[in-house]
């Protein structure tokens, strides 16, 4: 009883002062949000470049490379837009004006080159702003000429092996059983459960791990403020145990965090539209994490001299680890030494555990990351007990 009163006292002192609010709810939905509109674009399916294209030529190649890869790009919504124009110098006009990203000059005789094994080549022309749309266009461009050269190669080697020099059209007419040989090799994209969190998700459960560790601060730092204020010799002089006195500032932080986890699961997922995955696998994620949060916690105010300092030392130590285990970028990208690093902080794990539920799994996916976030915890909170004792002194 005597370490719910000294809980509730803890959380209505903060819900007055509104601490808890801004770093339980509007600092970490405000940076979701901000991440989330700065990369989702990038992350995903559709890319954000206009594109222009000049036929120059008029031929069937270059229709081809028109109406049947351009502009299905456009209609699917994979690019922003694809405009034709009237000819190249208005086309590489766009491209220096920004009008558009990059633009597609096909000169004329494209199509008989194609057709007839001569020399030709499709000009890319992209903004000095839009590298990345110039590589987009030069890759399109490119595999559209690949395909081509691929034809022209396997019509080589037909003739090559019969002996002779095609006749007049028998070139032409062989263009579309080339064209229907199956390639070697290809890149194809099959239904497969991934892993990957969409860049809402990803940015909303990042920011939600980061200021966890942030919110339950609140609960375990009244230890030294009871201290600081001189109200820890009442308290030691009250009818109570000394256990009670902490496990009150534990349940303060275990609530704030808790609480604080769930609106930002329910905010985010109404607000910007990520998907956490199954309901009971995200709540044990969300518990494990509240429960490393205040083991680091407790560490750092059993060392701590005031409560200025362990909230410095928590800020510091909170966003090492938050920064470490990927919270601000997917870690897993740089490789090496750093991405096995990663693995030592509850942030990671965290994530890890997430992404198994993106992919389609229950609850039981989770259990060995929410194993180790847990134990992250209980082995830093319970070494922090050996020398708490020291701050319960009035």
């Amino acid at each position: 009883m005597a370490a719910l009163l000294i809980a509730r006292k803890d959380i209505r002192q903060r819900l007055r002062d509104r601490s808890a609010y801004l770093w339980g709810i509007v600092a970490p939905l405000g940076l979701a949000t901000i991440f989330s509109l700065l990369f989702a674009p990038i992350a995903g399916n559709a890319l954000d470049v206009r594109f222009a294209v000049a036929d120059q030529d008029g031929g069937e190649t270059a229709r081809i490379f028109v109406e049947q890869v351009l502009r299905p790009l456009g209609e699917q919504g994979i690019l922003k837009e694809v405009r034709e124009v009237g000819s190249a110098d208005e086309a590489r006009q766009l491209a220096a004006d920004a009008e558009v990203d990059a633009a597609f000059v096909i000169p004329a005789g494209f199509s008989g080159a194609a057709q007839g094994g001569g020399a030709s080549a499709i000009e890319v022309v992209a903004n000095v702003d839009s590298p990345i749309a110039g590589q987009v266009a030069q890759s399109v461009a490119g595999q559209f000429v690949g395909e081509i050269n691929a034809v022209g190669t396997a019509l080589g080697t037909y003739f090559t092996l019969v002996g002779r020099a095609p006749e007049p059209g028998e070139a032409e007419a062989l263009v579309p059983e080339a064209m229907a040989v199956p390639a070697p090799s290809g890149l194809d994209e099959v239904a497969a459960a991934s892993k990957e969190l969409s860049a809402d998700t990803y940015y909303s459960a990042a920011m939600a791990i980061l200021f966890v560790f942030l919110t339950v601060q609140f609960g375990v730092l009244g230890l030294l403020e009871e201290k600081e204020n001189g109200t820890m010799g009442r308290l030691l002089a009250a009818p109570i145990s000394r256990r009670a006195v902490v496990a009150g500032k534990a349940l303060t932080s275990f609530i704030l965090g808790v609480v604080s986890m769930a609106v930002l699961v329910a905010g985010t997922t109404l607000l910007l539209g990520a998907s956490w995955g199954n309901s009971w696998g995200v709540a044990i994620l969300v518990l494990a994490a509240v429960i490393a949060a205040m083991g680091i916690m407790f560490v750092v105010a059993a060392f701590a001299r005031t409560a200025e300092q362990a909230g410095n030392l928590q800020a510091i130590i909170g966003f090492v680890l938050a920064m470490l285990g990927g919270s601000f970028f997917p870690i897993s990208q740089v490789g090496g030494f750093i991405a096995k690093l990663s693995l030592i902080t509850p942030h990671a794990w965290f994530l890890r555990g997430l992404g198994d539920l993106a992919a389609g799994g229950g609850v039981g996916t989770v259990f060995p990351a929410a194993l180790y976030i847990a134990l992250f915890g209980l082995v830093t909170g319970g070494l922090a007990q050996f020398r708490i004792g020291k701050v319960l002194a009035p």
